[in-house]
């Protein structure tokens, strides 16, 4: 009978499985890989080492209901690559620590591995070790991701007075794929297209890492972050860290199309998707106001992608303030928090 579960195979047979999976031509910087008790990496002269985890737990980060194992393994993986983007980094080498139940399929786990490389390889990074357990309930996967900085890393804590605030792409549509998801295909009148877009934008987020470097390297842009929580929590993560406080313009919130017509369909109102939705994993970034307008023209040219100013530092205190057309401050909901409630 061929074995076909975690309990068939036993741990050592997954590992050898894994192994093979992820096994390819010898990666740079890899001196020695899977197999032995600690991978030994080998840094660029003069690069200093990033290092990010981030866990995700199943019915917590994910539902099964609805990500296959390839978008479970893959947004992973892109949680941690946007952990690098932020610091205007480059990824280098994964850590994959998994714990399953012993009666999950081996084409599952090929599956989530599959999505976990095919998220890494276009960016060069490989995964070269970590650990595996039987979980007596649910899905846990973690995955600690190292980089490699050689200038100077762009720090949540570096905003100062009088910054332009900028984010790039839009907000909300993961937020808004998610509640697609858990309406179900029946209950809205949305068509394929959009559906598609926003649960992809969900299921499968795309790192900015490309635009991470791009902004890194530019002397005008002061501190960084990824919007993984949501706008409110993220922007006032940088304004505790800097010591500073901002306002931002709720009329200037870039705003996808199909993220404003999920939201008629559902009765929400987009702004509070793009503000507290979280897991855009868009980049948020201060920089010099009147470099703001370079900045945007040149990554636009550079990568594709657009950046747009929706506020700027003040020296007030260490709060947010969100403004409507008239100017009036407007309260919005925090983005996503563990142990609330």
């Amino acid at each position: 009978m061929t074995a076909t579960t975690l309990r068939a195979v036993g741990e050592l047979g997954m590992i050898r499985r894994i192994k093979d999976a992820v096994s390819g031509g010898p990666p740079s910087g890899v001196r020695t890989g899977i197999g032995d008790d600690t991978a030994v990496l080998a840094l660029t002269p003069g690069a200093s080492l990033l290092a990010t985890t981030d866990l995700l737990i199943e019915d917590v980060h994910f539902r099964r209901s609805w990500a296959s194992p390839y978008d479970i393994g893959w947004k992973t993986m892109a949680v941690n690559l946007s952990d690098i983007a932020a610091m205007g980094g480059v990824p280098r080498w994964a850590l994959v620590a998994l714990a399953l139940p012993s009666s999950v399929d081996l084409t599952d786990v090929d599956a989530l591995y599959r999505g976990l490389r095919e998220a890494a390889a276009p960016h060069g990074v490989v995964v070269v070790g970590g650990d595996s357990s039987a979980s007596p309930s649910g899905w846990m996967i973690d995955v600690t991701l190292l980089g490699e900085h050689t200038g100077a890393p762009k720090l949540r804590s570096a905003a100062k007075a009088g910054d332009a605030v900028a984010v790039t792409g839009t907000l909300g549509q993961s937020a808004a794929g998610l509640a697609l998801l858990e309406a179900g295909k029946d209950s809205t009148h949305v068509d394929a297209r959009t559906r598609n877009v926003l649960e992809g934008a969900h299921l499968r987020p795309t790192p900015r890492l490309a635009e991470g470097r791009w902004l890194g390297d530019q002397a005008g842009v002061h501190a960084m972050i990824d919007l993984s929580d949501g706008l409110t929590t993220d922007l006032g993560h940088v304004c505790r860290e800097s010591g500073v406080g901002a306002r931002v313009e709720l009329e200037a919130m870039p705003v996808a199309t199909a993220t404003n017509e999920a939201a008629r369909a559902l009765g929400v109102d987009a702004l509070e998707w793009a503000t507290g939705g979280g897991e855009d994993y868009e980049l948020l970034l201060t920089c010099q106001p009147d470099a703001a307008a370079v900045l945007s023209r040149e990554l636009l040219a550079a990568t594709g992608t657009i950046l747009t100013v929706i506020g700027r530092i003040e020296a007030q205190g260490a709060t947010v303030t969100y403004l409507d057309a008239r100017g009036n401050p407007v309260a919005m909901r925090s983005g996503y928090q563990h142990f609330d409630g």
